[in-house]
């Protein structure tokens, strides 16, 4: 069996540098973090890691709450944060919660129990108030979320794209937002109702579709805009799995898109780009998110005092071929 003398050799380093590369990674640099890896798995190495935790009175291990496990944009944040941790000696518990406080609870009280070390909420929501005292950051928060959060400006993001719209002259401009009580749904409903508002258009309840931000929703809401005495001729989504189905619908009913109606989404998944027409979005940071968001948990479980609680990143539109200027 090999010894930590044999990765320090393999990875030409000190024993003190494996040591700490397994103990506290945080205190080693990226590039000697980087060999000690690659060395442990050249030689084979397998650390004690049970006796690593009651050494530091801690699991090295975190739970990060997801929603919903099948969501493209989700699967892209915990993959950052995945890779991030194991950089710094930590793993990941995967929590499906599918957005039920039972799951949740369950899920936190691994922490509670010490079977994990601190938590990452993807859901909007807050931790409810009787688990705020473990350590918790929420990523992909909103607007208002109390607690250290990671978020972009849902409410200027929804408006950009709006505005985006409007730019190509579109003055019907529908919209399927995700259900009703999700912050997420709100934010994005009010950068959408500021975008209208500045260029002098009524807001009209009857232009907004509730979706719940899957591809089946996205398919059924566009069918709605059909019993509309107009229908409109830009429609934007909430997030990009309801804008693909939207397409989907409005293409088997004989549309062209965007010749006859616009669609835009939000969060640029992987495949937004390869879909037809290659769909006009807005751009989330996945990949930072991710990375702030452990890393801002890890200094929470360490005990460091946060500067600042919330973290806004910026977003960006991508504008690809799903909108044009509207033919009347």
């Amino acid at each position: 069996m090999s010894n930590i003398r044999e990765v320090a050799q393999a990875a030409g380093v000190s024993v003190a540098t494996v040591s700490r590369a397994l103990t506290n990674p945080e205190k080693v640099s990226e590039e000697s973090l980087k060999k000690v890896h690659d060395a442990i798995k050249v030689v084979g190495y397998r650390p004690n890691l049970l006796a690593r935790s009651f050494r530091a009175a801690k699991s090295f291990s975190v739970v990060v709450l997801v929603p919903d496990i099948t969501n493209p944009f989700f699967s892209q944040v915990i993959q950052a944060i995945e890779d991030r941790a194991q950089q710094k000696g930590y793993a990941v518990l995967l929590g499906d919660t599918r957005e039920t406080s039972k799951r949740e609870q369950e899920y936190v009280n691994r922490v509670e129990t010490r079977l994990a070390d601190g938590v990452i909420q993807l859901r909007p929501q807050s931790m409810s108030s009787s688990t705020q005292r473990i350590p918790w950051v929420n990523a992909c928060g909103c607007e208002g979320t109390p607690g250290p959060s990671i978020r972009i400006d849902n409410v200027a993001a929804a408006k950009t794209m709006v505005d985006y719209l409007i730019s190509l002259g579109h003055r019907r401009i529908g919209v399927i937002s995700g259900l009703k009580d999700n912050p997420h749904s709100a934010d994005r409903l009010k950068g959408y109702k500021a975008s209208l508002a500045a260029a002098g258009i009524a807001f009209k309840k009857e232009w907004v579709v509730e979706g719940n931000f899957t591809m089946w929703s996205g398919q059924n809401a566009a069918k709605q805009f059909f019993h509309l005495k107009q229908m409109p001729t830009a429609i934007f989504c909430m997030n990009d799995e309801m804008a693909l189905g939207a397409i989907q619908t409005l293409k088997a009913e004989g549309l062209s898109v965007p010749n006859d109606i616009s669609v835009t989404g939000f969060d640029d998944i992987g495949y937004a780009k390869y879909w037809d027409p290659a769909l006009t979005t807005m751009a989330q940071p996945a990949e930072e998110i991710g990375k702030r968001a452990i890393d801002t948990l890890l200094r929470i479980i360490e005990g460091e005092e946060l500067s600042n609680a919330e973290v806004v990143l910026p977003s960006e539109i991508m504008i690809r071929q799903s909108a044009c200027p509207p033919k009347t």
